[in-house]
């Protein structure tokens, strides 16, 4: 999504200029002509989310030191830079103190500008994905750090908070990546368990020698092997809660002392002459169906109904695709946070392509999906290309220092290489052998194929000259099972 810049100054032909300069460096701009007007904004008047704050110091009534402590201290995850024409030192200081992240005396030249915002976007970036994983480790993430505005989730979110009002085992279900632990977490941040220990266990992960260990521990010399105590995971998590994620991948004799820690509240450690007890919530999670596998014998009866006393099913991602967008640029935050990157948005193309998809991964599968989209983009918007696995079209890399120099078979530049293509191409056939009309079909793919070798395989302009979208060329591409890759190597 596009970035939101607020611009705040009194002086209304310098606010044009700003918008001016803002919106040609990619970004939306919006206006308000004194602090009141954008705290209004910024206090939800306006549907669109503000990203930066543009503020000019010296204006009537609200004075903009006054509309600046109010935006660090009301919005603090909204980065402010400072423009005034009057810059001392003094002014510099009060203004960083309040909590400015950047100065500029008027005039500032637009590249001046532009460094500004997307140095203090990407400072909030990593500021924000500080605070997620301290939330997270805290164990104090809540539905509000949830992306679900989605009408499927509003139900998740409800059950969700009326859960962490009690103690009451918890059973997730859904597929594999529609984020269960996320879910789990959020109950806990919203509970009185709140900041204590949250502990995961893929019990699908754990060889089955070692389940009873890992999950209830052991005393030192109790089997070969056991040089020291060990404290299994429902004692760390001890005052908190315990996630056992793909619970159904329990062995039959581990289930049954499983339910003999949900029914009695301690543990016996191997080795141990006398139980342990713990306080510990549980919230488990499965993608299986648990009522057929207690049909076929493969899950205990009794331990299902005791942890299905609360059950919430995740969505599907492709039940949810209006969360896509905001979850698209919450992925490309964190990314930019961790690889350095400098990713401002998805096109709108990008994203139509993405709410079309399936997703049979679900939200993990995007998330990886546009963890290699932001490490393969060379731009500061993410493209249909960035996205090979779902166009089918293999990414090139130029090589700039041979990209002008070194000729493409014997010809100097794309537009050549183009007319060489089409002066030595046959065209396409409207006709069979037999004097009839071709299907429409098979004229598309041979028309498709024949723009694309024509073009050196530049997608862009490919779509230009058929006329339609990119997202449409990459699904006929895919349908038609057309090969690009040679294509795409001339270029």
């Amino acid at each position: 999504m596009v970035k939101t810049i607020l611009i705040v100054d009194d002086d209304p032909a310098q606010r044009r200029l700003m918008q001016a300069v803002i919106e040609k460096q990619g970004f939306r701009a919006l206006q308000a002509d004194g602090g009141e007007v954008a705290l209004e904004m910024l206090n939800g008047k306006n549907p669109e989310g503000v990203d930066l704050v543009l503020l000019d110091l010296v204006m009537p009534g609200m004075s903009g030191m006054e509309t600046l402590e109010i935006v660090s201290r009301q919005y603090p995850d909204i980065p402010v830079i400072v423009l005034t024409a009057q810059g001392g030192i003094e002014t510099v200081v009060k203004a960083m103190q309040a909590g400015a992240v950047d100065f500029s005396v008027k005039p500032a030249s637009p590249e001046r500008i532009g460094v500004g915002i997307r140095n203090a976007l990407k400072l909030s970036q990593l500021s924000g994905e500080v605070t997620r994983l301290k939330t997270k480790n805290d164990g104090a993430l809540t539905f509000e750090n949830m992306i679900s505005a989605a009408p499927v989730m509003r139900q998740v979110v409800r059950l969700g908070q009326r859960a962490a009002k009690s103690n009451i085992p918890i059973l997730i279900t859904g597929e594999s990546g529609v984020g269960k632990e996320l879910i789990a977490r959020a109950i806990q941040g919203e509970s009185d368990r709140s900041g204590r220990p949250f502990i995961t266990v893929n019990c699908g992960a754990i060889p089955e020698n070692l389940v009873e260990s890992i999950l209830f521990g052991h005393e030192k010399g109790s089997f070969t092997g056991a040089d020291k105590k060990h404290i299994g995971k429902f004692q760390e998590a001890s005052g908190g809660t315990l996630f056992l994620d793909e619970v159904g991948e329990l062995p039959l004799d581990m289930q049954v002392k499983l339910l003999r820690v949900l029914q009695e509240g301690e543990v016996d450690p191997v080795g141990s002459k006398k139980p342990v007890k713990v306080d510990v919530r549980i919230i488990s999670a499965t993608n299986r169906d648990l009522s057929e596998q207690v049909r076929e014998g493969a899950f205990r009866e009794d331990l299902f109904y005791r942890l299905n006393v609360f059950p919430i099913e995740a969505p599907p991602l492709r039940d949810r695709k209006q969360d896509i967008p905001a979850l698209v640029e919450h992925f490309i935050q964190r990314f930019n946070a961790q690889e350095n990157r400098n990713i401002q948005s998805a096109t709108p193309e990008t994203l139509a392509m993405l709410k079309g998809e399936y997703w049979p991964g679900n939200v993990r599968q995007l998330e990886n999906m546009i963890f290699r989209a932001v490490i393969l983009s060379d731009g500061e918007e993410l493209h249909p290309e960035d996205f090979p696995h779902l166009t089918g079209v293999a990414p090139v890399f130029d090589d700039e220092d041979h990209a002008e120099s070194e000729p493409i078979n014997g010809v100097e530049t794309h537009a050549d290489a183009a007319e060489a293509l089409i002066e030595h191409a046959a065209p396409v056939p409207m006709m069979d052998d037999n004097g009839h009309l071709r299907p429409l079909e098979e004229i598309e793919r041979d028309l498709i194929q024949f723009a694309i070798e024509t073009y050196a395989g530049r997608m862009a302009e490919v779509a230009r000259r058929l006329g339609i979208g990119r997202s449409t060329l990459y699904r006929k591409v895919r349908e038609h099972e057309l090969e690009v890759d040679s294509a795409r190597e001339a270029s």
